[in-house]
């Protein structure tokens, strides 16, 4: 029978979030000049949409209930920042730095969303649940772009994927240090092949 076992949802709600906030960010109205932004978030957001609902689909009702609260909270904070920015704001200057603020915030969120996962490897000395294509994605991710902030000198960019480059570090390091003592299932023994989705 497929199950998600137990593997959490959270790294991939966040990342909805966080697409949808640098999706916002990235529009003429707030930021003017963003389409590489609008671009990789906005393919991040289908990504990661179409993953939830994977997860959705194969979790259990406990795990349904908690991603639709999570989704459900994420749509109307959404709709509220939406409202506030286009209203309030007049200047693309001004909307870039409320958005850019949040999106900040959010970044870093969906960078430690995994916290949840670290904190049980190191409690189980063991990797079962913490995918090494999410950590390493995450990482790389981070990277790619810490340097696109730097060329581009845009600081919105740069604080929470510098923290993400060293979050997805920190779980890199956990992976190669509880690996040996991580007890796989028969069906498990290669654990590579268990590929998940990570956020653009």
């Amino acid at each position: 029978m497929k199950s998600v076992e137990e593997f959490k949802p959270d790294p991939y709600v966040a990342t909805i979030l966080n697409c949808a906030m640098w999706v916002f960010y990235g529009l003429p109205i707030v930021h003017p000049d963003s389409l590489l932004i609008i671009t990789i978030n906005g393919v991040g957001l289908v990504i990661e949409g179409a993953f939830v609902t994977i997860f959705f689909i194969f979790s259990n009702n406990k795990k349904r209930k908690r991603i639709c609260f999570y989704l459900l909270i994420e749509i109307i904070f959404m709709a509220a920042v939406v409202l506030i920015t286009l209203l309030v704001f007049q200047t693309t200057q001004k909307r870039s730095m409320f958005v850019g603020i949040l999106a900040i915030v959010f970044n870093i969120g969906m960078y430690t969303s995994p916290l949840t996962v670290m904190r049980m490897v190191i409690k189980t000395k063991s990797v079962k649940y913490m995918p090494f294509t999410l950590s390493l994605f995450n990482f790389l991710n981070g990277v790619v772009w810490v340097i696109y902030a730097l060329l581009k000198f845009d600081i919105n960019v740069l604080i929470p994927n510098g923290l993400g480059t060293l979050s997805g570090l920190v779980q890199l390091i956990l992976y190669a240090w509880f690996y040996r003592t991580t007890k796989w299932d028969e069906d498990d023994k290669a654990p590579a092949q268990q590929v998940q989705l990570s956020e653009i």
